[in-house]
């Protein structure tokens, strides 16, 4: 079994969308074996890449950062969307951090790149915000060696 890990932002600019999510899909369809999808579920790159990926008829195993993960989202809409996913994962880990903090997302986006054959970065190429962040994780997962392929829309930028 192939297991492929995303890591990326949040906020996708509605101008990079398609292109993301086709170049996801591009990724996905190219598996000949079967695909475990590695995410902490956050809103954006990481719950694109789930559905896609469940789409595609992978197992999901969901990395949780925190006990009180669900707080961190202030958006309903990308609430319900994570405990859909969640509901569908084959696996669930959690990290053992009772709160969101960058060191809990940190730990959560190190495991994935642990754990994972080939990791998805949907990253912009600019450095991380926050420990954490998706540029920190790119640069653990090759420090390490893992092949990273990066998704990003060539000329936009993000927020």
């Amino acid at each position: 079994m192939k297991r492929i890990g995303v890591t990326g932002h949040r906020n996708i600019p509605a101008e990079a969308y398609g292109h993301i999510r086709a170049a996801i899909a591009a990724v996905l369809r190219t598996q000949t074996e079967s695909v475990e999808a590695l995410s902490s579920l956050a809103a954006g790159a990481d719950q694109l890449f789930a559905v896609l990926a469940l789409d595609r008829g992978a197992r999901l195993t969901a990395v949780i950062p925190s006990g009180d993960y669900e707080d961190d989202f202030d958006d309903p809409t990308e609430l319900d969307g994570y405990r859909r996913l969640k509901d569908r994962a084959t696996l669930e880990v959690r990290m053992a951090f009772p709160h969101s903090t960058d060191e809990a997302y940190y730990a959560a986006g190190t495991y994935i790149a642990d754990h994972c054959d080939r990791l998805l970065a949907v990253w912009d190429g600019r450095p991380a915000r926050g420990l954490g962040g998706t540029g920190d994780i790119v640069r653990y997962a090759r420090e390490r060696g893992k092949p990273v392929t990066v998704i990003w829309c060539d000329g936009v930028e993000r927020a």
